[in-house]
């Protein structure tokens, strides 16, 4: 087994034949170096097992599950590199695909630009997908990917939200926060992953906004460049708490029964 889970060698190489054959290629960057402190003590979050298989096993499985993404590069936590390239390597993953593992940085947003400086020439569209929503639908990928292709330069799979919204002055120490404003929910959307590029615009973005941010594209609006929404998808939720690792035992659960997942 090589440094990295499969050899970018291989992945460069095929991308460099793909692009001169004019074909439209997509990588995928799972950010995966978080402790997930609010899942409780134990693994970092993208460790811990859904299904007695790690959260980021079936991250990279969605992206792979996708036929036009042909490469996953995840960015592991600095210390536990090599443990996620073994983990990779003891699961089953698509052999069309190609996976790489590198060190991440302090934040999200370094861990991104990390992930953006090994993809090979020749991959046109990225995906910025976390860890934390293991099970996003295929379908959901690919329109992201599709709406990418059709000439958006960023995109973004959404919600429309089912709670109203509350904007406060926030507490810092638990007292009641005024409220300031309730915005229309019409007007409101909950964004999801994977969020889709164009790569020379997601490149520009993460050279140009330099103050740490959660959401790529909103990098990408800082540009001046229009971001759109497509319809997301209840199933992609983000683990976050631990009641969400029930819901997503759940949602397993009923894809094995269902579908033989």
């Amino acid at each position: 087994m090589s440094d990295e889970t499969r050899p970018l060698d291989n992945a460069a190489g095929s991308a460099a034949g793909n692009a001169a054959g004019g074909a439209v290629r997509t990588a995928a960057v799972i950010p995966a170096a978080g402790r997930g402190v609010r899942l409780g003590p134990g693994a970092p979050k993208a460790l811990r097992a859904l299904s007695g298989t790690p959260m980021l096993v079936h991250a990279v499985r969605a992206m792979a599950a996708s036929r036009a993404v042909s490469l996953v590069v995840v960015v592991a936590p600095p210390e536990g590199a090599a443990e996620v390239k073994s983990l990779l390597a003891d699961h089953a993953l698509p052999e069309r695909t190609d996976f790489v593992v590198v060190p991440g940085g302090e934040s999200r947003q370094e861990s991104v630009r990390l992930g953006l400086e090994v993809l090979p020439a020749g991959i046109d569209i990225v995906l910025v997908h976390d860890a934390a929503r293991p099970l996003v639908p295929v379908d959901t990928v690919d329109a992201v990917i599709e709406a990418v292709r059709d000439g958006a330069l960023a995109v973004v799979p959404a919600l429309p939200l089912a709670d109203t919204v509350k904007e406060v002055v926030p507490s810092t120490d638990g007292s009641p926060e005024p409220v300031v404003a309730t915005p229309s929910r019409a007007k409101l959307r909950a964004v999801q992953t994977p969020q889709g590029f164009d790569r020379a615009t997601l490149v520009r973005a993460h050279e140009a906004v330099t103050e740490d941010v959660t959401d790529d594209a909103g990098m990408v609006e800082h540009l001046g460049h229009q971001v759109v929404l497509v319809p997301g998808h209840e199933e992609a939720f983000k683990v976050t708490r631990p009641l969400d690792l029930v819901l997503a035992e759940a949602v397993l659960a009923r894809r094995r029964a269902n579908d033989g997942f």
